[in-house]
């Protein structure tokens, strides 16, 4: 498992400006089958599109079906299923369903989330952006074990440096307390990054590696939540509202997950996270500048992720490696 000592740079070739498109030239995924979670808006929707070039078979999972429908209308490659990662019930039905059909699947890509979202409880009281971007797709993954491909299999989850702003909450991980819609926020994205770090130590016996991906900063309807004045306050966006420099373009947002799902670089890396299209720094825990990126020593913790893991089986009733 890759530990924060060796968390560094490798010289992918690519860097923050590359596209999904040119992280995909030369890539041939014919005969593969890729899942993308909410691949049909903003960054998933890019990622969709490069994979479905390259040969993929795309699933796409969506809690909009026919807006998914209609995004991807003229990708071939594609296809659609109903699936609201709040409801573990809905992530259950949907997994069985996939295993049903005896497909296997070489690629997972964990884009789904929800940010800074109004305080909202899901199932039995749990925090909204936690149970969405990380319990929904661990308990995902964890169904789906059995259709990850056994030659070699690669799941690829989404984080951010959000994660700047807090680790696991683990006294209070619903928020009970005071709700923080950003705090909530960045414990999901924490948690995200845990999720691959420990998958990969579990998984990569098995052929099964897991990378942690923070896209950069993109205006997409990730921000859906957050009111436009607030964008303009939190300096993304100039007064006649274009994104700032530092900010990436959805194509570009997508290269590094491209790059994690593809890149035979990251086979001696499983569980890094990456940024850029190559590893991404250490930064030190009190460093601020998220539109610089760079990964905390919290997110990197072996025993955190060890902890987490086994919490999240306990509130999901789902553990495939047990």
């Amino acid at each position: 498992m890759t530990s924060t000592a060796q968390q560094h740079r490798i010289g992918s070739g690519f860097g923050a400006h590359s596209t999904a498109a040119d992280v995909i030239a030369g890539v041939d995924l014919t005969g593969r089958t890729a899942l993308v979670t909410g691949g049909y808006s903003g960054l998933g929707l890019e990622t969709t599109r490069a994979l479905a070039a390259a040969g993929a078979r795309v699933l796409v999972p969506a809690r909009r079906p026919d807006a998914a429908r209609a995004a991807l209308d003229g990708i071939s490659g594609t296809e659609v299923g109903a699936l609201d990662l709040a409801d573990l019930e809905s992530v259950r039905v949907f997994a069985e369903g996939l295993l049903d059909t005896g497909r296997t699947l070489d690629l997972v890509i964990n884009n789904a989330g929800v940010m800074a979202a109004p305080e909202t409880r899901v199932g039995p009281g749990r925090e909204y952006q936690f149970a969405t971007n990380h319990l929904g797709h661990f308990a995902l993954v964890n169904r789906l074990r059995p259709a990850l491909a056994p030659h070699g299999a690669r799941v690829v989850a989404l984080t951010s440096s959000g994660h700047f702003l807090t680790g696991v909450r683990w006294d209070d991980i619903d928020f009970r307390t005071g709700y923080d819609r950003w705090l909530a926020y960045g414990q999901a994205k924490s948690a995200n990054a845990l999720f691959a770090l420990h998958l990969d130590r579990l998984g990569a016996g098995h052929g099964l590696h897991a990378y942690a991906v923070h896209p950069g900063s993109i205006l997409t309807p990730l921000q859906r939540h957050i009111p436009r004045e607030e964008w303009a306050e939190r300096g993304w966006v100039s007064q006649t509202g274009a994104p700032r420099p530092g900010f990436k373009t959805p194509q570009q947002g997508a290269a590094t997950t491209v790059w994690a799902a593809t890149s035979p670089l990251l086979d001696a890396h499983g569980g890094a996270y990456c940024q850029d299209c190559d590893l991404a720094e250490p930064v030190p825990d009190d460093a601020d500048d998220m539109l610089a990126g760079g990964v905390k020593s919290w997110v990197r913790d072996p025993e955190a992720a060890a902890r987490l893991w086994t919490l999240s089986a306990e509130l999901t009733g789902v553990d495939a490696f047990a």
